[in-house]
């Protein structure tokens, strides 16, 4: 039986709670036993990727209670109860399954007398038959000419896990062939964003994706009236230009002003939803419906890892685990996610939301306060861009922030040029190696300037090249990741009721039902 309670409850918990400070990872990594302890903490992913954390502070004794904290959290048990359609989202009341999107991997789950598999396997064959007949011009516009462009229109994760995505694997298309369709993105409700992006498109070949559950989201349907009237202003029939991804129930189901629908349920977040109809219509339509199922395959290879109780057999667990330690006993309060790969410009600000809106949490599942910190603030850029502006902090500021390094052998266009004895990806991936020691490390020197006291942590997820496969189950870690940290802070990762607060709030303003100070500070903007 499942037992959902506080951490701090736990014997395991406060076993860890004394091992604060215990491993330097300045003498771990310049010591004689470097070489074998980078390749003995090291974990294999889906995707050919491999997590390694042999620069985190952490040795056998901590491993070891982090092991037993799983066990007695019963962190794999409730993946387990996840998988198999226990209502987890304890908020809202609903099952979480996200992870289905992908793949089989615990019992049949049903909703309302349907097979949730079934559905979305459904839902991705549509996609994929509307996107091959666009491809193949079968659909074509008013001119019979083919569809050039693909926008879509949300907001949130209905944006940022998708664009994240695009931005991705755009380049890796490209050079594979499977480039079908450019790819714009309209989720501001700045009217300058939306003007910018549809003024930039020849209309006449744009296919607008409108992503809305509910069909009601304000901002996403404001923007939709905006790119409608940039439709008729072109001459064109927005009910050729224009799919939803939407709920059944929703007012663009079965709607005529657009071409076609495509379903999604409220058991899906829009943070969670990059592996669904969400990404799903915007991918397929850009590389192809087989480029999107390589994507889920990657996702589904490192979800079915994260059901491994061994937590050096289980990546996402392991990351999630040291997380735990840096959060709650090191006391850092945040983590910076630094992908030296300028495809993955857009993942960290994914993964804020995903982690932020999931763990950011002062109640447990049950509407409880807790006694201990949960989700800490993420954020993150390219490298080398990243080293040039806030590496400097980073490396001697007075907080200690954790760090999540990302890296890659190859690029993904295959083009490069050799200046003074090495290539432009080579020198990338030295860029990495040397931060990667320098923040380990440090170094000393007679003027404090130039003094790095190193003990900077860091983690190391790298392959050979980010495709598909690679995409999606870096993806599905970070996922895996947050929701094994919500399990063990025993949080509801899975609703956001401060996302909500401020809708409510925006709708009063923009209806005048307004007092005090939300008054005073409406008459600044004079709405």
């Amino acid at each position: 039986m499942i037992n959902w309670s506080n951490s701090d409850k736990l014997s395991s918990w406060k076993k860890l709670m004394s091992l604060k400070g215990m491993v330097s990872v300045a003498d771990e990594l310049s010591g004689s036993n470097a070489v074998n302890r980078i390749n003995e903490y090291c974990i294999p992913m889906g995707g050919n990727l491999k997590f390694n954390y042999a620069a985190k502070q952490v040795n056998a004794q901590i491993l070891k209670t982090l092991s037993e904290l799983a066990e007695e959290q019963q962190l794999v048990e409730k993946y387990e109860a996840l998988l198999n359609g226990e209502v987890i989202n304890t908020g809202e009341k609903r099952m979480v399954l996200h992870q289905l999107t992908r793949g089989q991997l615990g019992n049949d789950v049903m909703a309302d007398g349907v097979n949730k598999r079934e559905f979305y396997i459904n839902e991705v064959k549509r996609i994929a038959d509307f996107a091959n007949d666009v491809h193949s011009g079968k659909l074509l516009n008013e001119k019979g000419e083919k569809y050039t462009t693909v926008c879509q229109i949300g907001i949130g994760g209905s944006d940022l896990g998708p664009r994240a995505m695009y931005l991705a694997l755009e380049n890796w298309a490209k050079k594979n062939d499977s480039f079908k369709m450019e790819a714009r993105f309209i989720s501001n409700v700045d009217p300058d964003d939306a003007a910018g992006v549809v003024k930039g498109l020849d209309i006449s070949k744009t296919i607008f994706i409108l992503v809305s559950k509910s069909g009601t989201t304000l901002e996403t349907l404001t923007n939709e009236s905006f790119v409608k009237d940039f439709i008729k202003k072109a001459g064109c029939d927005a009910s050729k230009h224009m799919i939803a991804v939407t709920s059944e129930t929703s007012p663009l189901a079965h709607n005529p002003d657009y071409m076609a629908a495509f379903y999604m349920d409220d058991y899906i977040g829009g943070r969670y939803s990059s592996t669904s109809g969400v990404g799903g219509a915007v991918l397929s339509l850009a590389f192809g419906p087989k480029v999107f199922q390589a994507f889920l395959d990657g996702a589904a290879e490192e979800d079915k890892l994260s059901l491994n109780k061994d937590i050096s057999k289980n990546p996402a667990l392991m990351d999630a685990l040291i997380g735990i330690y840096e959060r709650n006993v090191q006391e850092y309060p945040s983590t910076a996610i630094l992908p030296y790969s300028q495809a993955l410009s857009r993942f960290p600000a994914h993964l804020q939301q995903l982690d932020m809106e999931s763990n950011g949490k002062s109640v447990n599942r049950f509407g409880e306060p807790i006694d201990y910190v949960t989700g800490p603030v993420i954020f993150g850029e390219p490298g080398t861009n990243g080293q040039h502006s806030f590496y400097q902090l980073l490396h001697q500021g007075t907080d200690i922030v954790p760090l999540q390094f990302v890296g890659f052998m190859d690029n993904q266009r295959g083009e490069d040029i050799e200046v003074d004895g090495s290539t432009s990806q080579k020198k990338l991936c030295a860029n990495l190696v040397a931060q990667i020691v320098a923040f380990a490390c440090g170094k000393s020197d007679e003027d404090p300037n130039k003094t790095f006291d190193g003990e900077r942590p860091s983690s190391l997820i790298h392959g050979k090249q980010l495709n598909p496969e690679s995409m999606g189950a870096l993806l599905a870690h970070f996922e895996n990741k947050i929701m094994f940290q919500g399990f063990l802070w025993n949080l509801n990762s899975f609703d956001q009721e401060g996302v909500q607060l401020g809708k409510k709030l925006t709708k009063q303003v923009l209806a005048g039902q307004v007092d005090g100070a939300l008054k005073a500070y409406s008459e600044i903007f004079d709405i």
